[in-house]
Formats: C-alpha cells, sequence, structure tokens
C-alpha cells in the first residue's frame, strides 16, 4: 500500500509518498480502508521535531485520525462488521491506505455523515468541546478568546463556546477574511492577533475587564499579550504552540489576578471512552441537524501531504485539511 513517512524530521519536504507493508489485523483488530485522513498542527509539530508529548520514531506514520470501511474483522471482534463506515483515533499510523486499529477504538458512522466529516470532528471537535467543558469549566454569561478562530480547532470552538452559554465569544485570526468567518460562524467580534498591543483590543471590546477564558494555540510571546487580555480569574487553556515556540512564565505575575493555566491534551482523555463517546455523538448530531458548521475547504491527495504541510504551517488554510489516500489529483 501506499503511505508517507518521514525518516528524518525537518520541513515538508522530508516527508515520503512510498510503499510499504500491507497491515495484518490482529484478534483485537479492524482493517480499515482509509478513506479520509484528518490533518492536524500536531502533524506539524511532530515533522518539524518539535517537543511533543509522544514519541515520533523513524521512519514514523503521521495521522491521528481516519476515517473509511472495514474491510477485516479479528476473530475476537463481535460489534464490528466489514462494510461498516467508521472513523477511529489512532494516534499515528493515519498517513496511509490501510491501517489495523483495536476495535475498541472504532466508531461506526451514521447514515448520512462523510467521511470527511467524520475526520473534521475527531480531534478539533473533541479538543474544542473538552478544553472548553473539562479544562476551562466555562460557566454560562462568561467571556472566551479563540486564538486561531478560522482554524480546525478554532472554527468549532467559536460555535460550540456560544451554544454552551458564552456571553460573549471573541475570534483571534491572522487575516480580514479569516476574521469575517470567525464572525460568519457566530464570533460577537474579532481582532487580529498578530497586531502589536492586541490585548488592549480586547479590553477595549470588553470595557476593560478581559476575556474570562483564553484557548491559546500560538505560544511564544503571544502568550504575554494573552495574559495581559485576561479579566480577574481568568483561565487559560494552552493547548498548543503553532510557532513551535515556547514562553516562560513568572508563576508570581499570576498570583494578584488569580491567572490559571491549564495545559491540554485531547490524546490523554481516550483512557476515558465514555466522554469520548459521549462527546463524539453530540458533536456528530450537531452536524447532522446543521447546529455545527464544519469548515473542509482544503483537500489534498495523500501524495501531497507535503503541499498540506505547507499550507497549514503557513497558515495558508482555514477549517480542516483533510488528506484523500485513493485520489490522483
Amino acid at each position: 500500500m501506499k503511505a508517507v513517512r518521514f525518516h528524518k524530521t525537518g520541513t515538508p519536504d522530508v516527508l515520503v509518498y512510498e510503499d510499504v507493508p500491507d497491515p495484518v489485523p490482529g484478534d483485537s483488530d479492524v482493517l480499515i480502508r482509509v478513506e479520509a485522513i484528518g490533518m492536524n498542527f500536531a502533524d506539524v509539530m511532530r515533522r518539524r521535531g518539535d517537543d511533543y508529548p509522544a514519541p515520533s520514531p523513524t521512519p514514523f506514520t503521521l495521522g491521528g485520525e481516519v476515517a473509511g470501511e472495514i474491510i477485516a474483522v479479528g476473530k475476537s471482534v463481535t460489534s464490528l462488521t466489514i462494510g461498516m463506515s467508521v472513523l477511529a483515533a489512532p494516534g499515528e499510523g493515519g498517513y496511509a491506505q490501510y491501517i489495523s486499529v483495536p476495535a475498541a477504538i472504532v466508531i461506526p458512522l451514521p447514515q448520512g455523515f462523510t467521511h470527511e466529516q467524520a475526520v473534521a470532528v475527531t480531534a478539533h471537535g473533541l479538543t474544542a468541546a473538552l478544553a472548553l467543558r473539562k479544562a476551562a469549566r466555562l460557566i454560562p454569561g462568561e467571556t472566551v478568546l479563540v486564538e486561531a478562530a478560522a482554524g480546525g480547532v478554532g472554527s468549532i470552538a467559536v460555535q460550540l463556546a456560544k451554544r454552551y452559554g458564552a456571553g460573549k465569544v471573541i475570534a483571534a485570526a491572522s487575516t480580514p477574511e479569516k476574521r469575517a468567518l470567525a464572525e460568519q460562524l457566530g464570533a460577537d467580534a474579532s481582532i487580529d492577533y498578530t497586531s502589536a498591543n492586541w490585548a488592549e483590543q480586547v479590553k477595549e471590546l470588553t470595557d476593560g475587564h478581559g476575556v474570562d477564558v483564553v484557548l491559546e494555540t500560538v505560544g511564544g510571546e503571544n502568550v504575554t499579550q494573552a495574559l495581559s487580555a485576561m479579566a480577574p480569574f481568568g483561565r487559560m487553556i494552552y493547548i498548543g504552540q503553532s510557532s513551535g515556540k515556547t514562553h516562560l512564565i513568572d508563576p508570581w505575575k499570576l498570583t494578584v489576578p488569580n491567572h490559571t493555566i491549564t495545559s491540554f491534551y485531547v490524546g490523554a482523555y481516550f483512557a476515558f471512552p465514555d466522554i469520548i463517546q459521549a462527546t463524539l455523538t453530540e458533536i456528530i448530531q450537531l452536524v447532522l441537524t446543521d447546529e455545527l458548521v464544519l469548515q473542509t475547504t482544503t483537500v489534498l491527495p495523500l501524495s501531497q501531504a507535503a503541499e498540506a504541510h505547507r499550507l497549514l504551517e503557513g497558515r495558508g488554510t482555514t477549517g480542516k485539511v483533510v488528506l484523500k489516500p485513493w485520489s490522483e489529483v
């Protein structure tokens, strides 16, 4: 089968589209013919060799989420059958035409829910929902700042924050087009977080109070501004650092305003399958009833994974980036 791997970390050019052995499912596994692969910024970080919570031993196959059709089942599998349309979030190995995964992590898709929609809600939908509910513990009426608000996580977080009761959602995005998209999705206001002193704009939009919750995704010096934009007792949920840069924080400066910084890694929640199942079921239902709009504007063949990485890393996309392993163009 064809897969995309990297044999060393570096620029997108290290991604190699090559032949690898077909996977063989174990007794408790299912074999999926992959129809859509969800791309996440975590893929970029692992390819670059950034600090990441999970190891990426080379040669490494990226791809934390896939959707497709079951074509074989292990002899111990009774709950899933050949021909089912499913999604799975194995964490790695998804940049391929086939993947073998434990049956326990496979979720059947309802009729009418496409493979592209499935990979758009898995990591990004779970991250947005769980970061707001579990990590931020969002209280109705609070103000939320969503960074990268036109991206895969951000575009869903804007919508879910409003649904979960946020009094005001402020979208932070780098271009007028992305800010307009975030406002179309429900953001009450938007700011350019690549501009100098954008925290002051946030304060003006909140009558000097600041925001109660920040979904922080950029890292680096952006963290300083985000902290300045927070209200007393504000919570920053540190989801990632797309800049590839970390930032040192003096805990003493958090004391007087009672600021809290909470790290968030969606992979850890897969240890709680009931939470994952319930959250995904909720999000899928919202999509099916047109109460949640998914952005999947960039769809490329798996063979063009390097170009997909360049676009995502260069902020050239909105919504979810999807790779198709059987497409040639």
